[in-house]
C-alpha cells in the first residue's frame, strides 16, 4: 500500500475522537485536583512492577495521563494526524486493539529494561536489602517512584503503522523545512530513541524504552495481521 493522500484529522473518527476527549478530560481533571491535593499521575501513571506504589490498572490509566502542555498537545497532535488514517483502514475495532495493545506492549518493553537496569545495579530484579552507594540508590530510587505516563507509546505505535502501509509519504519534521519519506523517518527515530535509552543522559526524564516497546509491539502485530490475510488469500 504505497498510495497516500495526506488529510489529517480532517474527517475525525469515532475511537480517534473519543481518545482525544478521554486525555483531554484526564490532563483537566489532573489541574482541578491537583489544587485539592490529589496528584493523579502518581495514582494513575504506572510504576516499577516491585514497586510498593504499583497497581494493576496502572498498565491501562497510565496511557491517558500526561506531564504537561507540551506532553500532551504532541501526542494528540500525532494521533489527530495518524490516527484517523489508520483507523479508516483498519476500522474502529482493530484500531482500539492496536492502540490499546501497543500502549501495554510499551509498558511491558519499558519494565523489561528497568529490571535489567535493576540487576546491573543490584544484582537483583527486585528491591530487597541492599547496600549500594548513593549513586547507586539514587538510580533505584528513580526506577521504583518514577511513574510513567503519556500516550507515547501507542503514538510510536501508529507512527511504525503509518511508516509500514505508507512508506513513500512524505512527512514534515517540526523545525525541518524539508519533506522526509516515512520509509525513512521513522527508522531513525526509532534508532534515536535506542540510543537515548541506552545512553540515559542526566536529566533525561522520557521513557525512551516505553517509546520502543510501543513501535516494537506495533511492527509484531501489523505482521500477524498481514500474515493473517496472506493465508486468507491463498
Amino acid at each position: 500500500m504505497n498510495r497516500f493522500q495526506f488529510s489529517g484529522g480532517s474527517n475525525l473518527t469515532t475511537v480517534v475522537k473519543n481518545l482525544l476527549i478521554i486525555n483531554v478530560l484526564f490532563f483537566v481533571a489532573t489541574f482541578i485536583l491537583e489544587q485539592k491535593g490529589v496528584n493523579l499521575n502518581q495514582l494513575l501513571g504506572v510504576y516499577y512492577f516491585d514497586s510498593p506504589n504499583f497497581r494493576y490498572w496502572q498498565v491501562l490509566t497510565y496511557m491517558f495521563m500526561h506531564g504537561g502542555i507540551g506532553h500532551i498537545f504532541f501526542n494528540m497532535f500525532a494521533l489527530y494526524m495518524f490516527g484517523p488514517i489508520l483507523e479508516n483502514i483498519w476500522g474502529s475495532q482493530r484500531f482500539l486493539y492496536f492502540y490499546l495493545i501497543t500502549a501495554i506492549g510499551a509498558v511491558v518493553l519499558q519494565m523489561g529494561a528497568q529490571a535489567i537496569e535493576m540487576h546491573i545495579l543490584t544484582g537483583d530484579f527486585t528491591r530487597h536489602a541492599i547496600e549500594a552507594t548513593q549513586v547507586i540508590q539514587d538510580k533505584v530510587d528513580t526506577i521504583y517512584y518514577s511513574p510513567v505516563i503519556g500516550a507515547s507509546g501507542a503514538i510510536f505505535g501508529l507512527l511504525l503503522a503509518f511508516g509500514m502501509l505508507f512508506p513513500d509519504a512524505e512527512l514534515y519534521i517540526f523545525f525541518i523545512p524539508i519533506a522526509v519519506k516515512a520509509k525513512y523517518m521513522v527508522p531513525v527515530y526509532i534508532v534515536l530513541e535506542l540510543f537515548l535509552g541506552v545512553a540515559q543522559f542526566s536529566g533525561d526524564s522520557v521513557a525512551h524504552f516505553a517509546h520502543l516497546g510501543g513501535a516494537l509491539f506495533g511492527f509484531i502485530i501489523i505482521k500477524i495481521w498481514n500474515r493473517g490475510q496472506s493465508a486468507r488469500l491463498q
